[in-house]
């Protein structure tokens, strides 16, 4: 059995995971200037989260450049400055969920493409069931999120889910882990590549409900998230030298 971490350990792992969650998202071409954030909660203070900081490309993001945030959007550990759009969309997300540790939000293109159709991801393939009625589409769209009722909106959305797709925006995943809404990311916004090709193409031919269900036990399971991270994160240290295995 793995050794438990102490929570100063586990601050330590959830900060280490989402360095890497934001390298291997710069990695896939999900940066947009200032824009995106991924979040992780405190455990020692669990109404603090951590977060990325506002202006510094994901590519070059280190832990001491992380900053802990508390619910009022103040940093109360760390020096720089916070996403206002991702303290809005995140502390409420933390706060609706507890369950959540992770939350991830980037404007990548796939998934900014597929959320201009205002509707959720088909179940046409395999890994698409992942998200299979585990996912909703916040259908408005009001402008940049800047205050916390638009960001209490989006939380109401996502409701029990994985994760939102933002009509107009983008997507957002979460997890109970870094590793699982990072992951859960990545594959939302191929999952919403492969949708756009195909529609493009033709009819699209749906997997049954039953069947979708079945492969959404098998594929779209928190552990499975984790396991597929692991090489994502594995990759992001093997090309990034200034960070340290």
């Amino acid at each position: 059995m793995a050794e438990r971490r102490t929570p100063e350990q586990e601050r330590a792992y959830r900060r280490r995971q989402l360095v890497l969650t934001v390298r291997a998202f710069a990695l896939a071409g999900f940066d947009e200037g200032a824009g995106g954030h991924v979040t992780a909660r405190d455990p020692i203070e669990p109404d603090t989260f951590w977060i990325n900081p506002f202006g510094r490309h994901f590519g070059h993001v280190r832990d001491d450049d992380l900053l802990r945030v508390d619910h009022a959007g103040e940093v109360v550990d760390g020096t720089g400055r916070v996403n206002p759009a991702g303290y809005a969309i995140h502390s409420a997300i933390h706060k609706a969920r507890p369950d959540v540790v992770a939350a991830a939000h980037t404007h990548s293109i796939h998934g900014r493409a597929f959320a201009a159709l205002g509707r959720p991801l088909a179940p046409i393939t395999q890994d698409a069931c992942a998200f299979f009625e585990d996912h909703e589409v916040h259908d408005e769209y009001g402008g940049v999120v800047l205050d916390g009722a638009e960001g209490d909106r989006i939380a109401a959305t996502l409701g029990a889910g994985k994760a939102v797709v933002l009509r107009n925006h983008g997507l957002l995943t979460v997890g109970g882990s870094v590793a699982e809404a990072a992951w859960w990311f990545l594959a939302m916004d191929r999952c919403c590549q492969v949708q756009l090709l195909a529609q493009a193409a033709g009819e699209l031919v749906l997997i049954p409900d039953e069947a979708a269900r079945a492969a959404r036990a098998d594929i779209g399971a928190p552990g499975i998230a984790r396991l597929n991270f692991r090489p994502v994160a594995e990759h992001v240290l093997a090309v990034s030298p200034d960070l340290t295995a």
